[in-house]
């Protein structure tokens, strides 16, 4: 089996004679080469929207390292951007709206977009992308979860709280569903998108899920997960790419998520693997989950952890190895390279 088609036939549950290894914020500052053409670019925004600088930087981990799968680079809140909420990008404190949602007027005047219009730039980037690739490997589409993007909407930027989004919802419940019932058919449109430029597997961020409650994540995070899941199945039909739904804190919730209509989830590095994949992995695949700073540690604690996520999974089909989150920024590139070698190196009984 080549890499063309160990990520989706994972996805599958299907055997693999390696497992598939991909990582979260794959293209970023720990890259040498990255960080040359962000400087090329000025800005982070202008890197998003430069279809060759985004196509390049998407390509430049999968040219480095025998990854399984490349991911296009952009960010979750261009479809916030693409609503009419203007996006600024500072270097030192992240990405910053320059008005937020504070009416009931605000929100039921945002705009359902046409992704081939406002989003172009990123659809040009993944054409280009697959282009390059050739098919040697499947690219990935993404978008942010409604929930998650409504927090940056209201909150204005990023948040331990996101109290503001966090009062609208407790105390104006119909108008938070409201405002995620918009961002449901604007994320939807965006992944479908996405696909029929080209992205042979499509992923769901739900970064801010986990400050919810139990009954709160159910009610406006899942909910709105599944709409956008049923919708993607409904456009695409026959055709409906693999959809991976990644969440912090989600450990809860995954015997729910399960039931989304996803074919896996993402699990960050505070969830037991075995666990996981006793609960939940007779229906689903499993993506992760190894703890991003490991990668700080030696060669041999490196090898010793990615082993012990391989073992602790099991011989079982069905399985994706990534980082819990993101990788850190100050990672050596070289430690990247002793992860991925290690995780093709494993050999499972019964594989």
């Amino acid at each position: 089996m080549t890499a063309d088609s160990r990520l989706l036939e994972a996805l599958k549950r299907h055997r693999v004679d390696k497992t598939p290894v991909w990582i979260m914020r794959q293209a970023g500052r720990y890259l040498p080469e990255y960080r040359a053409v962000r400087r090329q670019a000025k800005n982070f925004l202008t890197l998003c929207k430069t279809p060759e600088l985004a196509c390049q930087v998407s390509l430049q981990p999968v040219q480095r390292y025998p990854l399984d799968a490349a991911i296009i680079f952009s960010d979750i809140l261009i479809i916030p951007e693409a609503m009419g909420l203007p996006l600024i990008f500072n270097d030192s404190g992240g990405p910053v709206f320059a008005h937020t949602l504070c009416s009931e007027k605000e929100i039921r005047a945002l705009p359902t977009i046409a992704p081939e219009e406002q989003l172009a730039y990123l659809l040009e980037a993944i054409r280009l992308s697959e282009h390059e690739l050739a098919g040697r490997i499947p690219l990935i589409g993404f978008a942010g979860s409604p929930w998650t993007l409504a927090s940056y909407m209201i909150e204005g930027q990023s948040s331990r709280t996101f109290q503001q989004a966090q009062t609208m919802l407790h105390q104006q419940p119909q108008l938070m569903h409201e405002l995620l019932d918009k961002i449901s058919v604007n994320v939807a449109a965006c992944l479908n998108a996405q696909a029929e430029a080209g992205a042979q597997c499509l992923m769901i961020f739900d970064t801010w899920g986990g400050l919810l409650s139990a009954e709160h994540y159910l009610e406006f995070s899942l909910r709105s997960i599944k709409n956008v899941i049923d919708r993607l199945h409904h456009q695409q039909q026959q055709n409906a790419r693999p959809c991976i739904v990644f969440g912090k804190g989600n450990n809860l919730h995954l015997e729910k998520i399960a039931d989304s209509g996803c074919d896996a989830i993402g699990i960050d590095w505070n969830v037991d693997i075995k666990q996981a994949r006793r609960r939940v992995g007779q229906q689903l695949a499993l993506q992760g989950n190894l703890d991003p700073k490991v990668l700080l540690a030696s060669e041999q604690l490196i090898v010793k952890a990615v082993n012990k996520v391989l073992s602790d999974f099991g011989p079982h089909p069905g399985h994706i190895f990534n980082l819990g989150h993101g990788i850190l920024p100050n990672t050596d590139p070289e430690k990247v390279a002793v992860m991925v070698e290690a995780v093709h190196a494993f050999e499972h009984n019964g594989f």
